[in-house]
């Protein structure tokens, strides 16, 4: 099976220049969106301090944002087939621009809250419609593969730029003028965009948006969210296992009703669908992999080898690079080799760079970044490829609901990634910890060493903790049975990849 996913289509009409010239118009809220997320990992130290923000406001100013598009992103999906994608695509952008104004001139942590809340609700507009109208635009299927290589690279771009940009900005500005980053593309956007973007709502145009499933939606997928995040932080505890039981219950609550709906939120016939359901779980899957280990890895890189945030953000730029140069060779590739084969292929070299992470030591800068640039370029072809199947397996009058359901898998992807393979670390960690410190260590230091590299860092360092006999052996042997947790990390993700890689070649295949 090849890239051309219908025979119905392959004498669909090429697009012309206006739709590239619209794509372009396209990429600028992509870029922007994923260029926010890492600048402000950046910003954070410099707001905090100038806003007083306290470490659990700091948590929710970080956290939010996601919250909110990952809670909105198949409301937004939906309503975009109804209304029109490209009028759901300005206003989200209008009222992006509006609150990164809002952001950036926050007075105080609780302003900047729900500044940035409101932005995740806009940015939870941009993303579906933007892939959405590229499924109109593109009607040729290798056309289309093209257009959304060029997208996603866009979206790894910004991750790319973000601590480049971010740096400079933050040493020229205050902190606010990274949140306004998205003011001049967001009206660029609104100058050019309805000339030149179509509009399409054909198919549901008359449907009636239940808000009881909008209300269900938002209740299910927000808690179920949060104790997913609050796992990867506290481990299993009360609130984060009763947040998720009541998420998944509500979620079940809400798929029942879509059930019953003649005009659904969600369109449920969609997973009938082999070629989606299996692509959308290849997604969710590698998602879950690459996050969990991007999570382990800025660990090791920060507390294991002691590199500032920032140049431990240069150093996940080579993987970044690699996974664009994939992503647009991803097209090219598919004209030549079945689409099976090419995602059997490029997940199972994903699968062999993250093996590659057994060996790191605790002085494997070197090997590391290999092992993840290896891994981030075979995720980069069957990622672009893996986006056009979801696209292209969805009916065109429901290419929002089908690109908000890629989306928020790539939410809970990450969401669970951080959570599952981040207590895999903890659990080796915590397995290990006591074989390696040396016997006779301060009770103060090897409290620490049992809670965390990170609070074993701050105690060796702190003058009312530290002690020059053990300070550094203690925190060797912290920084050692981290290491072996990133080791087991690497381990789990590559057998992960490599059993979704043959799985999924199977299932396509057939």
């Amino acid at each position: 099976m090849s890239i051309d996913l219908d025979r119905t289509e392959e004498a669909a009409p090429r697009a012309t220049r206006r739709e590239w010239v619209g794509l372009a118009v396209l990429a600028l809220p992509t870029l922007l969106l994923s260029l926010d997320v890492s600048v402000l990992y950046l910003a954070l130290p410099q707001l905090s301090a100038d806003l007083g923000a306290s470490s659990t406001q700091q948590l929710w100013i970080s956290d939010i944002y996601s919250f909110m598009i990952a809670g909105f992103l198949v409301i937004m999906g939906s309503l975009g087939d109804r209304i029109g994608r490209r009028r759901l695509l300005l206003v989200g952008g209008a009222a992006f621009a509006a609150c990164s104004v809002l952001a950036a001139y926050s007075t105080s942590p609780e302003m900047l809250i729900v500044s940035r809340a409101l932005l995740g609700i806009a940015g939870a507009s941009l993303m579906p419609s933007t892939m959405a109208l590229i499924r109109t635009m593109f009607l040729d299927p290798k056309q289309m593969a093209v257009a959304l290589s060029i997208w996603f690279s866009c979206f790894m771009g910004g991750m790319t730029l973000g601590p480049l940009v971010g740096g400079a900005l933050l040493e020229q500005f205050w902190w606010g003028s990274a949140f306004l980053l998205g003011v001049p593309v967001m009206l660029l956007l609104l100058t050019v965009g309805p000339g030149l973007l179509p509009e399409h709502r054909e198919g549901v145009a008359a449907g009636r948006l239940d808000l009881a499933s909008v209300a269900l939606c938002i209740a299910a997928v927000l808690p179920a969210i949060y104790g997913l995040k609050e796992f990867a932080r506290d481990g299993a505890g009360t609130v984060p296992v009763a947040t998720l039981a009541i998420g998944i219950a509500l979620g079940a609550t809400f798929v029942r009703r879509q059930r019953r709906l003649a005009d659904p939120l969600l369109d449920l016939r969609l997973f009938a669908n082999r070629r989606f359901t299996v692509s959308l779980g290849a997604f969710l899957l590698v998602g879950v992999v690459m996050a969990g280990i991007s999570f382990a890895a800025a660990q090791y890189l920060q507390l294991v080898l002691g590199l500032s945030p920032l140049t431990a953000g240069l150093w996940l730029i080579p993987q970044n690079v690699a996974m664009v140069t994939a992503t647009l060779l991803a097209p090219r590739l598919a004209q030549r080799f079945s689409t099976p084969d090419l995602l059997a292929a490029g997940l199972g070299l994903a699968g062999a760079g993250l093996l590659l992470l057994t060996q790191v030591g605790a002085d494997g800068l070197a090997l590391q970044v290999t092992a993840l640039t290896v891994s981030a370029f075979g995720v980069g072809v069957p990622m672009a490829l893996v986006m056009t199947l979801i696209l292209a397996a969805a009916p065109p009058d429901r290419a929002g609901s089908a690109s908000a359901l890629s989306e928020t898998s790539g939410e809970f992807g990450i969401a669970l990634g951080v959570a599952a393979l981040g207590s895999t670390a903890v659990a080796v960690y915590s397995g290990r910890i006591d074989e390696l410190l040396p016997a006779g260590a301060p009770e103060p230091l090897v409290a620490a060493a049992h809670e965390s590299l990170a609070a074993t860092a701050a105690a060796v360092a702190s003058p009312a903790t530290a002690d020059a006999g053990f300070g550094d052996a203690v925190l060797f042997a912290a920084q050692t049975a981290f290491t072996s947790g990133f080791n087991v990390v690497g381990a789990v993700g590559g057998i992960v990849m490599i059993a979704v890689a043959v799985v999924s070649r199977a299932m396509l295949r057939g």
